[in-house]
């Protein structure tokens, strides 16, 4: 291809806190019963109503600048970032602009390393809902739009890369860690099916050789998956090619992505910070930190996740695999480390074990110590084998014996799989993999 992509991504997410990001209403925008019920006259932005910021959305911010590689700003503030749109009712949005919490940072991909340019907080705006309803009960449907106040002020944070992504599969690498990441530290839950963590990518193309930034950029807003990020990224290539072949240049604007169509659309001309009128916020005093407070944030961080996945596999002897599934997120990891250490002084086969968990050979909680979790597992791992004929015959003279419990199952009551499985196994008399029972009871249900 004659032109190179030059990418840079955006992610937003919404900080897990008890309350809003500068008042003391309830941080649950998607657990709210009905809208516009975690409201005060500050997140509804009404005259006279003062901001007070939320410390620990700004340690949580930090800690994630920390983890991230950054740099951080002892000294910084909250500033106004003016604009008009129907869900920021303050005609101004409190972010950040000159002094972020968090700057100069990284996260290191299987493509190279993608630099961090900065991380700052701000507060998430109410959310739109386009619907058509019957407003005054004569049959008639009108287009209206609806504004649900419970998302605004929810802490939001935003992470800003430089232009060093070459590759869609690179930009969806790099989110996918960042989450990960997010998610370990419980900073934010990321769902972004909900919106939890919304993506944006500054999508540009240069010419093969050449160096430095071109002098366009076009911004695909609010993507809620990696695979349309992926897709989104694909057709600005072929799109912005087809421009500059032709001896055009791309128009600089914010688009969206149809992902019914797979294709961006246009929204609107892009702003330059200068639109946006920035000024130091009046109501919030400047944010300051000692050295020590920082290092104290540090300390909580702990081993992060990639670090881990690398000790497992060399303590552990296990496989990349295996190590990404059991790094998941903190708690999980904590879990299998447990159970691993006690299968290592038993000299168990780490890997047999962790293959028997993930594909749920035996039955097992969370709950459960790590000794319990063992013993299922040798008791498993020495199952008797059965002819599939002789199970079938069992679970068919089960089913035929338990007719309630089968008409129950296909009412959907699918508990009762369970009591038909252990029926099955009293009349086996001889110990046999569960799940294998489970599987063919299972299919004979169904």
């Amino acid at each position: 291809m004659p032109y190179k992509l030059v990418c840079g991504l955006e992610v937003h997410a919404e900080v897990k806190t008890a309350s809003k990001m500068f008042c003391s209403c309830k941080n649950d925008p998607f657990g709210a019963i009905q809208p516009n019920i975690h409201t005060c006259p500050v997140c509804l932005g009404m005259p006279g109503g003062l901001p007070v910021a939320n410390r620990k959305a700004i340690e949580l911010t930090i800690k994630l600048g920390l983890a991230l590689n950054c740099k951080i700003n002892l000294f910084s503030k909250f500033d106004r970032k003016n604009y008009f749109y129907p869900d920021l009712a303050k005609g101004y949005q409190i972010s950040q602009y000159d002094i972020p919490f968090c700057h100069d940072g990284y996260i290191d991909t299987s493509e190279g390393r993608v630099g961090i340019h900065r991380i700052h907080l701000e507060e998430d705006t109410a959310k739109l809902s386009h619907q058509e309803i019957d407003l005054d009960g004569d049959g008639k449907v009108e287009k209206v739009t609806l504004i649900d106040f419970n998302r605004s002020s929810v802490p939001l944070v935003e992470v800003v890369t430089e232009a060093d992504i070459k590759s869609a599969t690179q930009a969806k690498e790099y989110g996918q860690k960042l989450r990960q990441i997010m998610r370990y530290l419980d900073i934010a839950d990321c769902d972004m099916e909900k919106g939890g963590m919304r993506l944006e990518a500054n999508i540009s193309l240069r010419k093969e050789g050449r160096t430095g930034l071109p002098d366009y950029k076009v911004e695909c807003k609010n993507i809620n998956s990696f695979k349309f990020l992926e897709a989104a990224i694909h057709f600005e290539i072929e799109r912005q090619t087809e421009v500059l072949q032709n001896g055009g240049t791309p128009i600089q604007e914010t688009r969206g992505y149809n992902s019914t169509t797979g294709k961006t659309f246009p929204q609107r001309t892009k702003e330059d910070a200068a639109d946006y009128r920035y000024f130091p916020d009046p109501d919030l005093p400047p944010i300051e930190f000692t050295a020590e407070q920082i290092e104290a944030i540090r300390g909580e961080i702990g081993e992060l996740p990639e670090a881990k996945a690398a000790r497992f596999i060399k303590e552990f002897n296990l496989n990349e695999k295996s190590t990404r599934e059991l790094t998941a997120n903190n708690k999980k990891s904590v879990f299998f480390e447990e159970i691993l250490s006690t299968a290592k002084k038993e000299s168990l086969d780490s890997q047999k074990l962790v293959n028997s968990l993930l594909n749920k050979k035996f039955e097992f909680s969370f709950d459960e110590k790590a000794s319990a979790i063992i013993e299922k597992f040798k008791a498993s791992s020495t199952s008797e084998t059965i002819d599939d004929g002789e199970l079938k015959s069992v679970i068919n003279k089960v089913l035929a014996a338990n007719q309630d419990a089968v008409e129950k199952y296909k009412l959907g009551k699918t508990a009762v799989a369970g009591f038909l499985i252990g029926q099955v196994m009293r009349e086996l008399g001889k110990k046999v993999d569960i799940n294998l029972v489970r599987e063919k009871l299972i299919s004979l249900l169904d």
